[in-house]
């Protein structure tokens, strides 16, 4: 079991999320947080690719695994694993797995409009022969309010999008900012985010 793992984060409010978490399921271990909120800005503007270099020195001195919080750069992130030698695992590998065991009619919900087409190949990836078919929808007006600092209109906004929801086996939270959404709907399909699973993946990997 990993002892200590390094979260890159692209908004400081994943820090205490996190860690609390960490007191929660895993208490021993130990995170150490690298918070870059230009990454997210960069590839949300350029594309997910335009941020590889700038993972390539940040993971190259990571010294041990590295969690990456941000969908939309997880998949460019763990791409380089193999030529950094350096255990790169994405937050959302997890929740696409489990998405794709739960049923074929996947509904994923994001806040900004570059975390589709990552999550997207994700749970094609994941689902690997088997038939899924995938509806992906941005939650209006959420992200504003996120950067704006009201979290929980944040979170009113992404529940009502996953109430919306009909004619889905499961619900994807396609950002680690929306977790907390899936305890404040009320509809009866399947509600996944990220992070208790992507967490637990990573710090029962080995070493």
């Amino acid at each position: 079991m990993v002892t200590t793992l390094t979260l890159l984060h692209t908004s400081p409010v994943h820090v205490p999320a996190f860690d609390a978490l960490r007191d929660r399921d895993h208490p021993g271990a130990v995170l150490r947080h690298l918070v870059v909120p230009e990454l997210l800005d960069r590839a949300r503007t350029q594309g997910p690719d335009s941020v590889a270099a700038a993972l390539r020195g940040l993971l190259s001195g990571s010294g041990g695994p590295v969690l990456v919080t941000c969908s939309t750069i997880g998949g460019v992130a763990e791409s380089l694993g193999a030529e950094l030698g350096v255990p790169v695992l994405r937050l959302d590998r997890p929740m696409a797995a489990a998405a794709v065991r739960t049923g074929p009619r996947i509904a994923v919900l994001a806040t900004v409009e570059s975390t589709l087409a990552p999550t997207v190949e994700l749970l094609a990836e994941e689902a690997g022969d088997r038939p899924v078919s995938v509806r992906t929808h941005v939650v209006a007006g959420a992200w504003a309010r996120f950067e704006d600092g009201d979290s929980a209109g944040y979170l009113d906004l992404v529940a009502e999008a996953a109430d919306a929801v009909t004619d889905a086996d499961v619900i994807v939270l396609a950002q680690a900012s929306m977790a907390d959404a899936a305890s404040l709907t009320e509809t009866r399909i399947p509600v996944l985010d990220s992070p208790a699973l992507g967490l637990a993946a990573a710090l029962c990997s080995a070493p």
